[in-house]
């Protein structure tokens, strides 16, 4: 698999959790004060990352769609996407196989970060 390969299949996985909320060794979590909200604020979160569309060079520099900054009821919020090995001992040494992969979507209040 060639890198550009690889970048287009991590994007695509990412999509996936991103938009759907599951995936094959997928997790959402939220953090921070976020924690502290209720579940409609949680799901009014999440349904604004999974239409996220804006990637910023600045935010998505190699194309993964792994980052974003977005605003709910005026508030900053932001969501990132960590890979880790199935042990979660390390990061994942290949985030292209969703088999060996734990791909974790984070929620959080732009300020936590």
């Amino acid at each position: 698999m060639t890198d550009d390969e690889k970048t287009a299949r991590i994007r695509e996985l990412n999509d996936e959790l991103r938009t759907k909320g599951r995936a094959l060794n997928g997790r959402v979590v939220v953090m921070g004060g976020l924690t502290n909200d209720d579940r409609e604020k949680h799901h009014r979160v999440f349904e604004a990352v999974s239409k996220f569309d804006d990637w910023k060079a600045s935010d998505d520099p190699y194309g993964e769609h792994d980052f974003g900054k977005f605003t709910v009821d005026g508030e900053g919020f932001m969501f990132k996407i960590d890979y880790y090995s199935l042990n979660e001992a390390h990061g994942s040494e290949h985030p292209e196989d969703q088999k060996t992969t734990i791909r974790v979507l984070t929620l959080m209040y732009a300020e936590d970060y």
